[in-house]
């Protein structure tokens, strides 16, 4: 097998023209669907050439190899993730426990929605995961979930503030892959991200250290109604 971190994974050039640029999105839209329906090992330049209608050299001419398709639709996936990360996390009109249950429930569904194409980018990591230019792709991405715990935890320590972080990011990515494995419906998705946010609340307020206006305003029971105002 030839190095992983000498191969190369830019694109040979940016696309200049509209045209150009519509050839990459045919290309990248192709690598999807053969990637989608026959896998990372049946993945080749030729099958994707085929599938978008245009020669192998046009391919060619903006990526070098089989790899830098891969690591592009791994990195634009990333880079998804990170912006949906960053987006939820830093919406300061609700507390962050609520801006955290919307994070499980966006994440579990996307995890559902793209789950082939997922797999199998996770069956073509080894052809990428230790380039240079994947390292900085997923660094671009720290910092996101630390923040929010420094705003969740105020008072705690940094050691337990970084390690909140790294479980519950560790645990989304892992427990979401392994419910997206079975097809699911849009009602066993909520229910389950339910229980993932429930999760991670209890953890965070079991810490001691979640300011009181950090989490959201207790919700009446499922089933039940507010008792009524007694009479003055």
């Amino acid at each position: 097998m030839a190095d992983r971190s000498s191969t190369p994974l830019s694109s040979r050039k940016k696309p200049q023209q509209a045209r150009s640029t519509d050839l990459v999105a045919a290309i990248l839209e192709a690598a999807i669907q053969v990637l989608s329906r026959e896998g990372a090992q049946r993945f080749t330049t030729t099958r994707v050439a085929e599938r978008a209608g245009v020669s192998v050299g046009s391919v060619y001419q903006y990526f070098p190899n089989k790899a830098a398709i891969l690591f592009r639709l791994q990195s634009d996936e990333w880079r998804e993730t990170t912006d949906m990360l960053r987006a939820t996390l830093a919406d300061t009109g609700c507390p962050p426990l609520e801006r955290l249950r919307r994070l499980v429930h966006a994440f579990v569904r996307s995890e559902c929605d793209e789950a082939a194409m997922r797999v199998a980018l996770a069956d073509a990591a080894p052809l990428y995961r230790d380039a240079p230019e994947a390292r900085e792709v997923r660094a671009a991405g720290k910092g996101i979930l630390q923040a929010f715990m420094r705003e969740t935890l105020p008072d705690a320590k940094p050691a337990t503030r970084a390690l909140a972080g790294r479980l519950i990011k560790a645990t989304l990515s892992a427990v979401g892959h392994d419910f997206s494995e079975t097809p699911r419906s849009a009602r066993e998705i909520a229910t389950y991200a339910d229980a993932m946010a429930d999760m991670f609340e209890a953890y965070l307020l079991g810490l001691g250290h979640v300011a009181p206006e950090a989490a959201p305003a207790p919700a009446p029971a499922r089933g039940r109604t507010r008792p009524a105002r007694a009479a003055a």
